[in-house]
């Protein structure tokens, strides 16, 4: 009698999980098709409902409280998901979106070196510290950044054009001149390389 009640205790168990992560993909399900039709407070209240501290969770409301324009309330969501899982790029990735909104530079300056730390080829994260630096007037220390991007993205515009105009205030006019040279066969029209060219004649 005791093992019947214990395989009906199972079954029943199995049951519950088995509605319970119904519920979860049909949440989902209807959050993806309200983002679609741009109504990010009600895509989230789907998700909210579920009262589920996960990972999945956490990250899918950081982007939708992001897409909403509720930028401390997305941080706090990407906040989570990388405590969950802290070697996640894409939950850094995503905090760094709501961060600039809010112009906390130091946090996206941060999270860009910790996604460096995990993964240190990233596109992303080299290309827009590089251009943290570049902004800030730090030319040197943005060479770092693009130099290892050209190398990696040689025939990338964004990533070539941006490292003509660094070598360009850095002075070196060989490489600027080289870089202005390449973003022109990559974009023979381009306004910009067009200027650094003939800047650097």
């Amino acid at each position: 009698m005791d093992v019947l009640k214990y395989i009906l205790f199972m079954w029943m168990f199995s049951s519950v999980s088995l509605l319970a992560q119904e519920d979860v993909y049909s949440a989902f399900a209807k959050s993806y098709q309200l983002e679609t039709d741009g109504r990010y407070a009600e895509a989230a209240s789907e998700l909210e409902a579920l009262k589920q501290n996960t990972y999945a969770v956490n990250l899918r409301l950081g982007w939708l409280y992001y897409q909403g324009g509720q930028y401390t309330v997305s941080l706090n969501y990407y906040a989570r998901a990388i405590n969950q899982k802290p070697t996640s790029v894409e939950a850094r990735l995503g905090y760094v979106l709501p961060a600039a909104k809010l112009k906390a530079w130091t946090n996206v300056g941060a999270q860009y070196d910790a996604i460096l730390k995990l993964d240190p080829n990233n596109y992303k994260a080299n290309y827009y510290r590089g251009l943290m630096f570049y902004n800030m007037g730090n030319y040197k220390t943005a060479s770092l950044y693009f130099d290892k991007m050209c190398n990696l993205y040689p025939f990338d515009y964004d990533v070539v054009i941006l490292s003509a105009w660094n070598s360009y205030y850095l002075k070196d006019m060989s490489k600027s001149r080289a870089l202005f040279d390449q973003a022109l066969l990559i974009q023979p029209n381009s306004a910009s390389a067009k200027e650094g060219r003939g800047l650097t004649r």
